[in-house]
């Protein structure tokens, strides 16, 4: 492998490197660095996130441009707050040897006249989200006429968040002769045709293949029904007494309420998401990075700016709705020549996702079982046996010693080990001793358990559905997890919908005798796509009819939706945790 040295850096910027401890270019910043340093070229190059592209293209920019002149010379454009920060604080690190260097972060959630101040006062390199950066283009408040280096950093999740908009408005003010370099962990039709908009004849690179996983990353999975989900999380967390994690939610709502149930339940967590201040959001990154958090529940947005060496696990506690998305969650874990484990948690009908990722990222999901409380007893008990073994005595403790011996003078080293031991393995001991086991049995790859049933249904978006909201009404009214219904379909006046086939006779049951503004909903069992259908129903009279809102008309249906509420994964009488 190269050195620094050896890719043409200038004596300024080696000093830096040196400063920073590194000692050997990653294989991105290895292909990268010299193509960009000696030709002007535009430039494609596919790698996992926490392989070193910032150092990648801020080196070459660094180098390039001319600090003494204030005409803005490079940008570079990212999808959050977050990771416009760091870009921003990295190349002020890499170049803090170049006297004169102004770069400058542009992002929303921060004063736009402050920003604009900064730039006034010439900026040479502007790191920037898109939605600010249209914004302060809108208003004349930064010139990038002149611009010479554009960088798309993260494209694929930049256009993952709808960027793509305000990229084509904000590359139309700047020149054509310019180079862009394009940096992406996935390769998806939008991140192409960008390339193929603003880019001339580009060259590329790739570490490793498109889309693959870190090879650093492991990848596990865990089958239980949904509404264990939470009871699983938690287990996979005590069975592993170190972690230091990355829990991915799908919602900011659910972000906000798995994290503030670990909190409850007493483990280390904290939760980001879009609905926290820039404040907020800071002191959660902070605590995490000082590992007061061990757990952070993220939204994938949020967790776009998460830039840490150190994380053991990353957790799916649902997966993402676009496979892609779990390359840049996985991602999070295994960096910086560290190994790490990506685990997701999954319904039975979730698991046929598990084959499409791994066409995806080319690696092989271990599927294993959620582990019971006595193998999770003995793993507490063990890791505090090793951290009370590898504790430096504290002297001050000297002077109490006699009357702890006297305490003690009659109790026999035996005894005191396990008196010492239990105060912490009782307690997950009472826990877990009657813990049911979370595992589900099937849900073979292939197609979750191996049968799921396509139904029509006369509703559809003249109605006032879409899928989510049809989802979410099916899973409600049969009282199912929300990934039970899946692969739902709307039209204009009908829809279709998949359960597990085991759900089937519940489905057609259910909608026997259901009406909605006087008509009834009609439930079947579909053959194919086009609605053509075969009624699987036994019959039934339609008397006692339910109507859409889940009330029978004779008010004698029992109230479903209190039952679910007391019934829940999340009612979970755990004894407090305490603190690690």
């Amino acid at each position: 492998m190269s050195t620094f040295q050896d890719l043409g850096l200038q004596d300024n910027l080696l000093q830096a490197i040196t400063d920073l401890g590194f000692e050997k270019p990653s294989e991105v910043q290895e292909k990268a660095i010299p193509i960009l340093l000696e030709e002007e070229t535009d430039l494609v190059a596919l790698a996992q996130t926490g392989t070193g592209k910032t150092a990648a293209f801020g080196f070459p920019m660094l180098q390039k441009i001319n600090v003494d002149s204030r005409t803005t010379q490079g940008l570079i454009l990212s999808p959050t707050r977050e990771l416009c920060l760091q870009i921003a604080n990295e190349l002020k690190l890499y170049g803090k040897y170049c006297k004169g260097l102004n770069v400058t972060a542009i992002y929303g959630g921060a004063s736009i006249t402050d920003q604009a101040k900064q730039v006034k006062r010439g900026a040479q390199i502007i790191v920037a989200t898109p939605g600010r950066m249209k914004d302060m283009i809108n208003r004349r408040l930064v010139d990038i006429s002149k611009i010479e280096y554009s960088v798309l950093d993260e494209a694929d999740e930049m256009l993952n968040m709808g960027f793509k908009e305000d990229i084509t408005a904000i590359l139309s003010h700047t020149p054509d002769e310019k180079n862009t370099w394009l940096f992406s962990a996935t390769m998806p039709k939008e991140v192409a045709t960008i390339a193929k908009k603003f880019m001339y004849n580009p060259k590329e690179i790739t570490v490793g293949h498109k889309n693959e996983g870190s090879k650093n990353v492991s990848h596990e999975y865990y089958t239980v029904n949904s509404r264990d989900r939470y009871q699983a999380l938690k287990r996979l967390a005590d069975a592993n007494p170190q972690i230091f994690s990355v829990v991915f939610c799908r919602t900011k709502r659910d972000t906000q309420k798995v994290a503030e149930q670990l909190i409850e339940d007493g483990y280390n967590a904290g939760a980001l998401h879009g609905d926290l201040s820039q404040n907020q959001r800071d002191l959660v990154m902070k605590a995490f990075r000082n590992k007061q958090i061990q757990m952070l529940v993220a939204t994938d947005v949020a967790a776009r700016g998460i830039d840490v060496d150190d994380v053991t696990h990353v957790i799916n506690y649902q997966l993402p709705d676009e496979i892609e998305t779990y390359t840049h969650r996985s991602g999070r874990t295994g960096r910086a020549g560290k190994t790490g484990v990506s685990m997701v948690i999954v319904s039975k009908s979730e698991v046929r996702k598990i084959k499409s990722i791994e066409r995806i990222i080319k690696k092989q999901f271990e599927k294993k079982d959620i582990p019971d409380g006595s193998i999770i007893c003995e793993i507490q008990l063990m890791a505090l046996a090793n951290k009370i073994h590898n504790t430096e005595v504290n002297h001050e403790i000297d002077k109490h010693l006699d009357s702890i011996n006297e305490m003690f003078e009659d109790t026999s080293k035996e005894e005191l080990i396990k008196k010492f031991f239990s105060v912490e393995f009782t307690r997950f001991y009472n826990y877990y001793q009657k813990a049911k086991d979370l595992n589900v049995s099937g849900g073979d790859r292939a197609g979750g358990s191996g049968e799921s049933t396509r139904y029509f249904i006369n509703v559809g978006r003249k109605d006032g559905f879409d899928w989510t909201s049809l989802k979410d009404f099916l899973k409600e009214v049969l009282e199912l997890g929300r990934d039970d219904v899946f692969k739902v379909e709307t039209k204009d006046t009908f829809s279709f919908f998949n359960t597990e086939s085991e759900h089937q006779q519940k489905v057609l049951d259910f909608f026997t005798d259901y009406t909605y503004n006087g008509r009834f909903v009609n439930v079947e069992i579909s053959e194919n796509r086009r609605g053509k259908r075969r009624d699987g129903r036994k019959g039934g009279k339609r008397d006692g009819k339910r109507n859409f809102s889940g009330n029978r008309n004779d008010g004698k249906r029992s109230d479903r939706k209190s039952k679910r509420s007391n019934s829940g994964g999340f009612g979970d009488s755990r004894p407090r945790r305490s603190r690690r």
